[in-house]
């Protein structure tokens, strides 16, 4: 049965979608301010770190004994962009229609922003402290480049991690790893001419050899029983300066998401020994697979709270996406977890919605957890 509550966090979803925060063009501010102003007025007291010019991570602390590591709740305040699609509603509406949040980020994951914070709030309010603090880590710039979790890391934010829960989207149930991604940029060089002269070496056609080269390869690489086999995606293509020119340079983004245990340099070799002439690669970002053993403690800990809940077993799976745990849990061994409101496989879809129940049980299941692993 669900706990009293000071507020709804389905509301607080609907408040947070209102607030546009997209990445790109990035601008997480004033959604940082909203969530910092929340948290201030439930007596919690927030860091705002406004570490770019309108980039900023939150974080609150909900002080336990300290005779335990910290337990992290980790959510990030960006979004994608709205996209070209059509949608049937405003995509920054923020209303709750036949129980269902709307717009941009209530799936992904201002959902689990707002079910943190009502977790947090809840925790504070206890007779009695945990045997570990709770820190609320909300951060900027996940979707594009990590850029919150990245600035985290360098302020040497990793020491006060002892377990990690996300709330990225997993429709409540467990997600215990997710892909690596990796992240190449192709160049073409060719020779720069023009069509009533010297020809010159087109790029472009340099990159499309290669290009269909790439279409051929079958990754042949370890699988993994939670994940779909690996992918490879051509996400950009830039070149050419005139209609009537020769391009001598193009460029392809691609990204390439694999299990656990693959090192990137070997990727990067079976992609290189497809290229043609004149097309070269770099690894211009990768971040590491997450993995977790689905019969860990932690993992069991959340699978109770989600049964005592809701009634069901959630399910253990694993997922293609990347969150902040790439970048936080980078080099260090802790518990980890992805357990969220939002629904797996909404994230950046038009006509976005998260179930408004799913929020108020994440928020309840949140409390469950902190209380049983920090008992």
């Amino acid at each position: 049965m669900a706990a009293a509550r000071i507020f709804d966090p389905a509301e607080l979803t609907a408040e947070l979608v209102r607030i546009p925060s997209s990445d790109p063009p990035g601008g997480e501010l004033a959604v940082a301010q909203k969530v910092a102003d929340t948290l201030r007025a439930l007596n919690l007291e927030p860091e705002l770190d406004e570490f770019q010019p309108g980039r900023a991570n939150v974080l609150a602390r909900i002080k336990g004994r300290g005779s335990k590591p910290p337990l992290v709740f980790s959510a990030h305040l960006d979004t994608v962009p709205t996209g070209d699609q059509p949608w049937s509603f405003d995509p920054f509406a923020g209303d709750i229609v036949a129980g269902r949040v709307r717009g941009r980020g209530a799936s992904d994951m201002k959902s689990a922003v707002a079910a943190f914070i009502a977790a947090g709030d809840r925790l504070n309010r206890r007779g009695s402290p945990l045997n570990g603090d709770v820190i609320l880590a909300f951060t900027a710039g996940e979707s594009a480049n990590c850029l919150g979790a990245r600035h985290l890391v360098a302020k040497g934010f990793q020491k006060e991690i002892g377990a990690f829960l996300c709330g990225e989207p997993s429709t409540l149930d467990l997600i215990v790893v997710e892909k690596a991604i990796l992240w190449i940029e192709a160049e073409a060089r060719g020779e720069l001419g023009h069509v009533s002269g010297a020809a010159g070496v087109n790029a472009i056609g340099l990159m499309a050899d290669a290009l269909i080269a790439l279409r051929s390869l079958k990754l042949d690489l370890p699988s993994h029983p939670l994940l779909s086999p690996p992918s490879i995606n051509v996400g950009r293509i830039t070149g050419g300066t005139a209609v009537n020119v020769t391009p001598d340079r193009c460029r392809a983004e691609i990204d390439v998401r694999f299990g656990p245990g693959i090192r990137p340099e070997d990727v990067m070799a079976k992609l290189a020994a497809l290229m043609p002439p004149r097309v070269s690669l770099r690894m211009t970002d990768f971040k590491p697979a997450v993995e977790e053993k689905p019969d860990s403690p932690f993992v069991a800990c959340c699978s109770e709270a989600v049964a005592r809940r809701t009634g069901r077993n959630a399910a253990v799976k694993g997922v293609s996406y990347y969150s902040d745990g790439a970048i936080l849990l980078d080099g260090i061994n802790v518990p980890f977890c992805i357990l969220g409101p939002g629904d797996l496989g909404m994230s950046g879809q038009a006509d976005e919605t998260a179930s408004a129940e799913a929020i108020r049980a994440a928020a309840d299941i949140y409390v469950r957890i902190a209380e049983e692993w920090q008992a």
